[in-house]
Formats: C-alpha cells, sequence, structure tokens
C-alpha cells in the first residue's frame, strides 16, 4: 500500500471563507489566544484588545476565576432548560433585582441583546398599544423585531416591510419626543450611550424627561443597556446618573464575561406583563452562562472597578484628545469614542492593528474602544503614544 499523503494546510481566510457565511466579511486576523487584555494570533504575533469582544470581556481573557466557576458548573449540570430551576440563575436574578434599586424587577435571562430588545418589545404589546419610538443611529440588533427598532438604514433597508409603526426620531432631542409619544405609544427605547453609532452621548436631563413624558403617556420607557452596562460608564447600567428609573432594561455582552447571556429587566407593573407561555428561549438562564455571570459581578464588587472605570475613562480621554488628528473624544468610564478628522478612522484602525493594537472603527470618523475593566494605567498610556505615532504617521506622512 502507498504511503499516505498529507493534504497540504489551508490559510485561515481559505477556510473561513469556503466555509462561513459573509455576513461579517472575512477576518484579517485570527485569534487562537488569549490572557489578560492581550491576545495572540495564528502566527504568534500579540495584540492589545482594546475592544474587549465589543464591549464583552469584561474581565479579560482567561480570567483564572471566570475559568474556574465554568469549569467547576460544566462539570456539576450544563443544561436544564426552563422548565427546571438551578442555584446560578436564581442567585444571578436576584443580584440583578438588587442591581436594578427596585424589588419589584423581575428578570428574563436570554442569549443576546437582540433576543433582550425582542423581549422589551413583546413586552410592550401587552400593554394593548402597538407604536414604538426609537432613536435614528440607534442599534438595537439584527432580528427583525430588534432590527425594526434599529435607526440605521444601511442595516434596515434590505428587510423592508419590517414591523409597522415603529417611528425613529433625532437622538438627543426632547422636543421629538414631546411631538412623537404620546397616549398611543407602548414603548420609548433608547441607549444612555449610543454605542454602535460612535459612541454618541445624549444631552444632559435627556433620559430624565424621556422618564417625565413617558410617565405622562403612560409609554413604557426601555432603556437599551446591552452596551454600556455591567458597570462600563461607572455605574451598573449606564443611566443612573440622570436618577431615572426605566420600566424595563435590556443587557446581554457583558453580562456573561464572555459567554451569551442576555437579560430583559422588568420593573414595577412591567414585570407582572409576562405571564406563563407568553415568551420562551431553550438556552436563557443556562447555569455555565449565569455561573460566569455571578463571578463577573463578584469581582467588580470586589476590585471597585465602576469607581475605577469612571478614573481610567477620564486617564484616556485626557491623553487622547491632544493628539493631532483628533477633534473630539467622548464616551463615559471605559466606552470610548475618538472622532478623527478627514475620514481615516479605518486607516488609523488598521494600522493600530499592524502595530499590535485592536479597536473598532465604527465609521469613516469614529474610533470606539470598549476595553476589559482590568486595563492598567501602563497599558492605557503605552496604547496613547502608539495611536499619536501612528495618527502622526497619517496625518503629517
Amino acid at each position: 500500500m502507498g504511503k499516505s499523503l498529507k493534504k497540504p494546510s489551508r490559510s485561515q481566510t481559505e477556510r473561513w471563507n469556503s466555509s462561513i457565511q459573509s455576513t461579517y466579511g472575512t477576518p484579517s486576523i485570527s485569534l487562537v489566544r488569549g490572557k489578560g487584555i492581550e491576545v495572540w494570533d495564528v502566527d504568534g504575533k500579540k495584540y492589545l484588545d482594546l475592544l474587549g469582544g465589543i464591549a464583552t470581556n469584561l474581565l479579560g481573557h482567561s480570567h483564572p476565576k471566570v475559568s474556574a466557576a465554568i469549569a467547576k458548573q460544566a462539570k456539576e449540570l450544563s443544561h436544564v432548560s426552563n422548565f427546571y430551576s438551578h442555584p446560578q440563575v436564581l442567585d444571578l436574578a436576584e443580584r440583578l433585582v438588587k442591581m436594578s434599586g427596585d424589588s419589584s424587577a423581575r428578570v428574563f435571562f436570554c442569549n443576546s441583546g437582540a433576543e433582550a430588545n425582542e423581549a422589551a418589545l413583546k413586552l410592550s404589546r401587552l400593554t394593548g398599544r402597538k407604536r414604538v419610538v426609537a432613536a435614528l443611529g440607534a442599534f438595537h440588533g439584527r432580528t427583525m423585531g430588534a432590527l425594526s427598532l434599529t435607526g440605521q438604514p444601511s442595516k434596515r433597508d434590505p428587510f423592508k416591510p419590517l414591523i409597522p409603526k415603529v417611528v425613529h426620531v433625532p437622538y438627543g432631542d426632547v422636543k421629538a419626543l414631546h411631538r412623537k409619544v404620546n397616549g398611543r405609544t407602548a414603548m420609548l427605547i433608547i441607549e444612555p450611550i449610543m454605542g454602535e453609532a460612535g459612541v454618541v452621548l445624549p444631552p444632559p436631563g435627556y433620559l430624565k424627561a424621556a422618564r417625565e413624558i413617558c410617565d405622562r403617556t403612560g409609554a413604557l420607557l426601555v432603556i437599551d443597556c446591552v452596551q454600556t452596562g455591567m458597570g462600563r460608564t461607572g455605574n451598573w447600567f449606564g443611566f443612573e446618573h440622570e436618577g431615572i428609573k426605566p420600566d424595563a432594561i435590556t443587557l446581554a455582552k457583558g453580562l456573561g464575561g464572555g459567554l451569551p447571556l442576555g437579560a430583559m429587566i422588568a420593573i414595577g407593573h412591567s414585570a407582572q406583563l409576562f405571564t406563563a407561555g407568553s415568551h420562551g428561549t431553550t438556552f436563557g438562564g443556562n447555569p455555565i452562562a449565569c455561573a460566569a455571570a455571578n463571578v463577573v459581578i463578584s469581582e467588580i464588587e470586589r476590585s471597585s472597578y465602576l469607581s475605577l472605570n469612571a478614573t481610567k475613562g477620564a486617564l484616556l480621554r485626557n491623553l487622547l484628545s491632544p493628539i493631532e488628528g483628533v477633534i473630539g473624544c467622548r464616551g463615559r468610564g471605559l466606552l470610548i469614542g475618538i472622532q478623527v478628522k478627514d475620514g481615516k478612522a479605518k486607516e488609523i484602525t488598521s494600522k493600530l492593528a499592524t502595530a499590535g493594537y485592536l479597536v473598532n472603527a465604527t465609521s469613516e470618523d469614529v474610533i470606539r474602544i470598549a476595553p476589559a475593566f482590568i486595563i492598567t494605567e501602563r497599558q492605557i498610556i503605552k496604547f496613547a503614544g502608539a495611536f499619536a505615532e501612528i495618527c502622526e504617521e497619517v496625518y503629517d506622512g
């Protein structure tokens, strides 16, 4: 018998293109390992991860306590569906109720931000109303209901017709809310900071005005905290600085510390709208994902990351703002948008990757960073230095 020939190895790009649908295009980097805020690609190149899985890996990669909790739970109980209870989901639900600041709150667990916003949309229908108001530029997910809420035409238009009676108004415009939120409105859904739109902050008082308008009209106020939540902005959800309480909060991304986990927290009367059979999901509240989330919350509390994130974010903005080519640096805590001139965001992002820094260009003008909470002052200074060098090359070269 002849000697068998080993098949020639194929590149990561070839393997991707021959097996995965092109919903995200073809990645230029293939990562194989991570530790803390650092990751390594297939060729052994090291990067500083300033994106954190898009605001997801709150404690970085391979955090020993998170890894241990996942391994322990996997050995004990990996999945039971929602026919049964288990300790991890009860612990996590009770913690989220406490974090909401209202004992009337009740939690629905799912797997992603889109699913959490779908749950909120269904919840709003149980008010007997059907009209929804959302913001232009907002991103709430890509499933058909969440996409209907999303205020970005490039994502919406190919899939029309979407759910009817959804109106989009300019973000931060209180007068527009007064005009469009009325007695027929089921829900107003807004983000405390629009992340995908380029880390856009509303003017002071906007969220408070939204709360007052919803109180007057009887519409539900839903705050999408998928990107701002779990302490990233310096408080648990990202709206607390205006002293308001929503009717529902949607969470995902950082909640699971890197595992798929979402939640819709309904408060007050809203918490009683769903009844048995109203909604469901097979994997929501999975024991392994909940075990990771419980450790993430414990570590955030133990390490005082809520206050530290505000301090670290201020340092990043102060270091990045004066750099040549930077028009402005906005955000809150460790969710930051760096606005650059001449539409050079994607070029700078590419050069940063070559230099070993992972960030994200949300548009031609804005670079988003959302690093893990464990980022150190030394790493912040190192990144700011690299950013300055690359901007000098781009704008003076």
